[in-house]
Order: C-alpha cells, then structure tokens, then sequence
C-alpha cells in the first residue's frame, strides 16, 4: 500500500523545529513533497508517501519533535486549529482503501495512548460518532474544547491543555492553494471568500467542493484568499483562480502571487498553470 499523509502542525515561527521535521523526513523512508511553514498563519503544512508502514512511523518521530514543544495557550495565527498536530489526512496513492483505514486508526489509536490526546476520526474514517468534515470539527475553536467532554474516537474524553486534539484519517484527494493580494486590508479577500461560498451554495460549477477563507498576511502587508478544492475531479485550478483575479482586477487589487500547499496529483497539473508547481509537489496516483 502507498500512502500520502499530508500532517498540518501549529507551528510557523520556530525555525528549529522546522529544521527538526525536514531533518527527520530526511533520515525517514519516504519521500517528502512539502514541508513549509507561514508565520501569519503560525502553521506547518507537511506532505510526504510511501509505504503505509514507512509513513505512519515518519507521522510518529514528527510527532514526538512537535509535542515537546508546541502549546496552544501560547499560540496565535490567522489560521483555524484546535490541536498541535491539528489535522492528518491519509491519501491512498495505491492499494486497498480497507487497509488505509485499518493504518489510519492503528496511528489514531497510538497518537492517543502515547500522549494522552484526544483523536477524532474524520472524513472516510470517521464511525458515526460525530461529524466527519473538518470544518464542523473545529468549530468553536480551541477555547470551545476547554469546558466540555468530547466524544473522540480515542483517548480521554477532555482536550490536552498544551495539545488540544487531533483529527486524523482517511480522506480523498485535494488541492489547496493561496491568492495572495496586494492589499494589508483583508476586507476585500474575506469579501472574496464570502462570494466563493456563495457561488458555491447556488450551484456555480467552478466551486463545487470548495472551500474558502479570507485573512490577514501582516508579516508582508498583503491579505489572502485561501482554497481548498476538495473537488478536484470536479473544479479545476485555473478557472477558479482566474476568477479571483478577475474580481481583484475589477477592485484595482494587484494579486502578488498564487501558492500550491503541499501537493497536486499529476492529472491535475495541465488545468493548474496558474499555479507555480515545483517538481515534488507532483504526486503520481495509480
């Protein structure tokens, strides 16, 4: 079984641990595809495949480096999170999805036991327990955790005080990407967002599946409009991103940059050229 897991940490400002996490994907057998981190959103986005075996125990060394160090009482960025390792996806690249999920809820279940986190199982995984997307997961954030008992698929029933919770499992394929604006304000993006949601909701072909946010970058003095395409088969990169700099256009908002985080399969590349793709962002599904 090949396997991609695409881990999301809340960390962006510590460059030790980010030299920590690409030093161990190094020395790991698997091949890395991304690990970078954003101090506005104060987040670290890693990707990397192999073997099932070989994957879930590179997942395990990150996490010891990364439970050692991160507290989400001290953490501030523009992004959603209610956990250190606040979301890990498994993408099946090759193989049967049954032992995808036995793998998925095998690290589920050592996540939990080894560092007394909570874990909930999501999107393919997830049991019927509670919600499977992860924007229902997250809501109320960090703070909407400290006061109540949860019903986590593994491990206590209260959030870690440093750690929060982990929402881990099986998922398909999706691509995530930045419009970055020449802008400090972020009404315009979040405005932006707003209307991507909306198109969505009235059945707008181009955003089927997508998921969208608009913040503040203040490290640069520009704003953005973040994507998720969980759609890929569906909506295509290119014409999602063309309307977005058609709409800053028409509001006289120079667009600084398009970004591709963590990975785009090889089909997806020839509808993706608004994207700058480097060479192992490319992950070749069979």
């Amino acid at each position: 079984m090949r396997l991609l897991a695409v881990p999301n940490w809340s960390f962006g400002r510590n460059r030790a641990l980010l030299n920590r996490f690409r030093a161990i994907l190094e020395s790991a057998w698997v091949t890395t595809h991304f690990c970078e981190s954003d101090v506005d959103h104060n987040r670290t986005v890693t990707a990397f495949s192999g073997e099932g075996e070989q994957v879930y125990e590179a997942l395990l060394r990150l996490c010891d480096a990364a439970f050692d160090t991160i507290d989400l009482n001290a953490h501030v960025g523009v992004h959603p999170r209610i956990g250190a390792l606040d979301v890990c996806p498994f993408v099946l690249l090759e193989g049967e999805q049954l032992e995808a999920l036995a793998l998925a809820e095998y690290a589920a279940s050592k996540i939990a036991s080894t560092y007394d986190v909570p874990v909930f199982l999501y999107e393919k995984s997830e049991r019927g327990r509670h919600e499977a997307d992860l924007p229902s997961l997250r809501k109320g954030g960090v703070g909407g955790l400290a006061s109540r008992e949860l019903q986590a698929d593994f491990g206590p029933p209260h959030a870690h005080p440093r750690l929060g919770v982990v929402i881990l499992g099986v998922r398909g394929f999706l691509i995530a990407t930045n419009v970055n604006l020449a802008a400090a304000d972020p009404a315009f993006a979040k405005a932006l967002s707003g209307k991507a949601r909306k198109l969505r909701a009235e059945g707008d072909e181009r955003f089927l599946g997508v998921r969208s946010m608009g913040v503040a970058l203040a490290s640069k003095s520009q704003s953005q409009l973040s994507l998720n395409l969980t759609l890929p088969d569906l909506t295509p990169v290119d014409p999602i991103i063309e309307w977005a700099i058609q709409e800053a256009e028409r509001a006289q908002i120079r667009v600084s940059d398009t970004e591709l985080i963590g990975v785009i399969r090889d089909k997806d590349v020839p509808t993706a050229t608004r994207l700058k793709i480097k060479p192992e962002q490319i992950v070749r599904v069979a």
